[in-house]
């Protein structure tokens, strides 16, 4: 589709292109209780020059973010920092900013990306969490079929002063059978193995989903184990099901929106696309109504 069109989607999922936009969505979640997760958009660069450059960029987003008294944190891609180019000039990225947030009494959430970088993000979230505790988290995705044994080889770095912390999601990078599960309710149900483990376990859990079903089966989970409030939150993607996520707010449970902005939109937006392409019919479909 051309880029154009793709914006005919994107906006109703991205806050902006610039940080001033993203500020105002972000204040604007706040208002309604919601916390949110900043990202500034981009992956996969090619040169360590836009490494550095988006290691500034960063800083500078905290530092705005944190003066204004956004309620929320920061969400990072390591391939946005040189992670396929030289892992030790990603960490080093990524370390920089993590201690920046730390000395804003912030929090930084380490994306996974796909199946290539898993093991280096999680060594790299490994060393971090060394030194910064309660000042890093991790995404996991459940579809991927490592994921269970990630968890349970991660609790070795968990402890009960400190409670690693996870934002877990069904997935979205496309793979190959033999590292994903395929099946929808596959997939549902390791999900729910992986978010027993971590609340069994004491870990802090980011329940991140739109599926009705997983948000009701999590809910049911909560009440069994008796989890306290402190120990997890839901997530959701910045314009999606906001019915669903009201009604998570409204039942007094702590959400948390994922706000992404930035030039580097088109990526993340064809994710989304790939992810639900039956939205390609629906904007096509809008743009005749409106003509």
């Amino acid at each position: 589709m051309p880029k154009k069109l793709v914006w005919v989607f994107s906006k109703r999922y991205i806050a902006g292109e610039t940080m001033e936009e993203g500020l105002l969505a972000s204040k604007l979640l706040n208002e309604k209780g919601i916390e949110v997760t900043v990202d500034i958009l981009g992956e996969f660069i090619t040169t360590l020059a836009e490494a550095e450059k988006n290691r500034d960029e960063y800083l500078e987003v905290i530092e705005r973010f944190t003066a204004d008294n956004v309620k929320g944190n920061f969400s990072i891609k390591p391939t946005m920092f040189g992670l396929l180019i030289d892992k030790e000039v990603c960490y080093t990225h990524l370390r920089e900013v993590v201690k920046f947030a730390a000395e804003k009494d912030s929090f930084i959430r380490i994306d996974m990306e796909d199946s290539q970088c898993v093991d280096m993000e999680i060594d790299i979230f490994r060393r971090l969490r060394t030194e910064f505790p309660k000042h890093v988290g991790l995404v996991l995705q459940a579809y991927l079929r490592r994921t269970e044994s990630d968890i349970i080889a991660l609790n070795d770095i968990n402890n009960k002063n400190y409670p690693i912390s996870f934002r877990l999601c069904k997935g979205i990078y496309v793979e190959p059978e033999h590292l994903a599960f395929k099946g929808y309710d596959e997939v549902r149900e390791h999900y729910l193995t992986d978010l027993k483990y971590m609340f069994e376990n004491k870990m802090y859990a980011g329940i991140a989903t739109h599926d009705k079903y997983l948000v009701e089966e999590a809910l049911k989970l909560i009440e069994e184990m008796n989890i306290p409030k402190n120990m997890y939150e839901f997530q959701m993607l910045y314009g999606v099901t906001p019915e669903l996520r009201q009604s998570i707010v409204d039942g007094g449970h702590k959400m948390r929106v994922y706000v992404p902005f930035g030039q580097q939109w088109f990526n993340y937006s064809t994710r989304r696309l790939k992810e639900n392409p039956k939205m390609a019919q629906h904007i096509i479909k809008a743009l005749f109504i409106r003509g």
